[in-house]
């Protein structure tokens, strides 16, 4: 099991009389195996909020996770990547409490270890998960027939303080993200095969399963819990953001997979065909909030929103309004119009989040969270 001693910042810092102190962070060294190469890292005093994990930081970066390059090299849809990563922290979160939990990205599985796990199974590559297929002489139905259904994987770690100032891996999530569509190149034609959810929640579970046996061959996460959550692709170049659909605990003591835990939650734009036909009510206030901004400024370009629904129920939306200023009186006039609205027109059970953007900058943010009585406003010079 990793551990972390962990020592006192304020101890270890020699500084003159003039120079101010702040003990901000403890820092600490995380034992890897090998006293020549131990790493320096501190853990923040202050996390930004109760709801908010405190996070590992190394003295060479931001303990970056040993496979960086792998989300952004396997996922197409750039919202995906944001989504699968923040969801699984919130995930995360059901069974590692912020309150007691340190988080670090992933130590434990390597760039080149989940690019073979990535990539199709073969005499040279038995690791591989996706389907063995000699792609150089594969027809279209072979294609369709074993589409690449896996295309990334998340380890994220989550430690805990012991005693004598020890800090240890206490829990580990691993994401699981599997493609909507796969796209593929047969007879020097491009084709597409759509994958359906219920497709993708087998293929994942079935991998979930694989995956829990080889890191319990692992020393480091032997007698450690292990949560799994599937997350489904949304299709390339779209506006909303894919989502999870399952997910399950694993105990320290358990060598395989048990129940899953349904996951019900969906990103929807506005406005959309989607949003009018499951969303009318919401889809009618954007509507007539629109109208209201519109009413300020009437040439103002298209404005767009993102809704994020947890049981179809809204917890959050975020709306993007893009108009061109000729003054930051202009600004400043517009964003206090845009609180207004905000302050009328929404709820109070759910985030609103409205980014005030000119042709090549931001000009201005609006944040309103549940339970607050007056919205965040921060307009930018």
């Amino acid at each position: 099991m990793k551990k972390l001693h962990m020592l006192l910042l304020s101890s270890l810092l020699l500084v003159s009389a003039c120079t101010p102190v702040y003990d901000n962070a403890d820092e600490v060294v995380r034992e890897t195996g090998n006293n020549n190469s131990d790493q320096s890292a501190i853990i923040p005093n202050y996390s930004l909020s109760d709801q908010t994990y405190r996070m590992i930081l190394t003295e060479d970066s931001a303990k970056v996770s040993s496979a960086p390059g792998v989300t952004t090299n396997q996922m197409d849809n750039r919202l995906d990547i944001a989504a699968f990563e923040n969801g699984l922290r919130r995930h995360s979160k059901e069974y590692y409490n912020p309150e007691k939990y340190y988080f670090q990205p992933g130590q434990t599985l390597t760039d080149s270890e989940l690019l073979s796990w990535l990539s199709r199974k073969s005499e040279d590559n038995p690791e591989g998960l996706n389907p063995e297929l000699n792609e150089d002489k594969a027809s279209e139905k072979d294609f369709r027939s074993n589409p690449r259904y896996i295309s990334n994987i998340i380890e994220q770690d989550y430690l805990v303080r012991k005693e004598d100032n020890v800090v240890e891996v206490a829990g580990v999530t691993i994401g699981i993200s599997m493609r909507t569509v796969y796209n593929f190149t047969a007879d020097g034609r491009e084709y597409s095969e759509n994958l359906s959810t219920e497709k993708l929640l087998a293929k994942g579970k079935e991998y979930a399963n694989i995956i829990l046996k080889r890191l319990r061959k692992k020393e480091t996460l032997q007698g450690v819990p292990i949560v799994f959550a599937i997350f489904e692709e949304e299709r390339d170049n779209t506006k909303t953001a894919g989502n999870f659909i399952s997910k399950t605990y694993v105990e320290a003591s358990e060598n395989s997979i048990g129940d899953w835990k349904s996951i019900q939650e969906n990103y929807v734009l506005f406005p959309s065909d989607e949003a009018e036909e499951n969303y009318f009510d919401h889809a009618k206030l954007f509507s007539d909030f629109r109208v209201q901004v519109s009413d300020y400024f009437p040439n103002f370009v298209g404005m767009i929103a993102n809704g994020f629904y947890i049981n179809e129920e809204l917890k959050k939306v975020e709306i993007d309004i893009p108009i061109q200023f000729r003054s930051q009186s202009e600004v400043v006039g517009f964003t206090q119009y845009i609180y207004s609205l905000v302050m009328e027109m929404f709820e109070d059970h759910y985030t609103v989040q409205v980014r005030i953007n000119s042709m090549d900058q931001q000009e201005s943010l609006i944040v309103k969270e549940p339970g607050n009585d007056k919205p965040y406003v921060y307009i930018y010079d």
